[in-house]
């Protein structure tokens, strides 16, 4: 399945617009991780340990996106944009949607 930020796909044509599909994921906060990234933030530098957090959630968010658009029949997904926020400090969310597309043949 083609999955891309943008409207149309290069060499391809949309047959059918399906339906809008989303997929969330939230993670829960790890206090180690934090305190660890508490201390990379005051010596500089990047946080490993979130930056993974961060793929981890984009990852699981575009699977589930993925899994709706195939039950519905799609061979794409174009449009898609992806949302990040913080919940009370203690989870993060990422929530990924885009519109679920048939190619022409």
């Amino acid at each position: 399945m083609i999955i891309t930020t943008t409207q149309s796909i290069e060499g391809k044509g949309i047959d059918r617009y399906l339906d809008v599909v989303s997929g969330e994921a939230i993670m829960g906060a790890n206090i180690v991780r934090d305190l660890l990234a508490s201390i990379t933030d005051v010596i500089g530098g990047r946080s490993g340990q979130y930056e993974t957090k961060f793929a981890e959630a984009k990852n699981t968010a575009i699977q589930v996106m993925k899994e709706r658009a195939q039950k519905l029949g799609a061979d794409a997904i174009v449009g898609v944009h992806l949302d990040f926020e913080a919940v009370r400090g203690e989870l993060l969310t990422c929530i990924v949607t885009g519109t679920a597309v048939k190619l022409k043949p």
